[in-house]
């Protein structure tokens, strides 16, 4: 593996696991150091110029991803959506859903993007993506049924009173 400086990081995690997973781009920085200190990175320092600070897996490091990988346990996950909860909370649903409409269709459009510019890579990679396209498909099927007057566009009854 080459060395890649944080700023190099941010710019493939923008590219690929960003669309995952959010990653501060302060984390990067700052989990760089914490890796290196823990003997999972290696780190140089330029000779001269900007004296930027170059990274590259350490064997540990390899190692503990590795472990990770392995590890097939569910994970958490915690669904983070803006427009949900404005709508949980109240907002207008056909006014969320013309903006959340734009929104997922220019996601997937980058999904797709992606998958084009990854095709025939790694397994892993190209399944993740295709989760990602089926996510922006769910929801732009959601939305639009909002925005088109379906009252139940997950076919569960928004009737209060039948105690569902």
């Amino acid at each position: 593996m080459e060395p890649a400086t944080p700023y190099d990081l941010k710019g493939a995690a923008a590219a690929g696991i960003g669309n995952l997973w959010a990653l501060p781009h302060t984390q990067l920085y700052s989990e760089c150091g914490r890796l290196a200190e823990a003997g999972l990175l290696s780190e140089e320092r330029e000779p001269d110029g900007r004296r930027r600070r170059l990274f590259r897996m350490a064997p540990a490091g390899t190692e503990a991803l590795e472990e990770w990988r392995g590890d097939a346990t569910a994970s958490e996950w915690e669904l983070r959506d803006a427009g949900l909860l404005k709508l949980f909370a109240g907002g207008d649903p056909i006014a969320l859903a013309e903006v959340q409409i734009a929104a997922h269709t220019e996601r997937l459009q980058g999904w797709q993007e992606m998958r084009e510019k990854f095709k025939g890579g790694p397994a892993g990679p190209m399944l993740a993506l295709e989760a990602g396209l089926g996510h922006e498909r769910e929801y732009l099927r959601f939305w639009t049924a909002i925005r088109d007057g379906d009252p139940s566009p997950g076919g569960v009854s928004t009737d209060s009173s039948s105690g569902g």
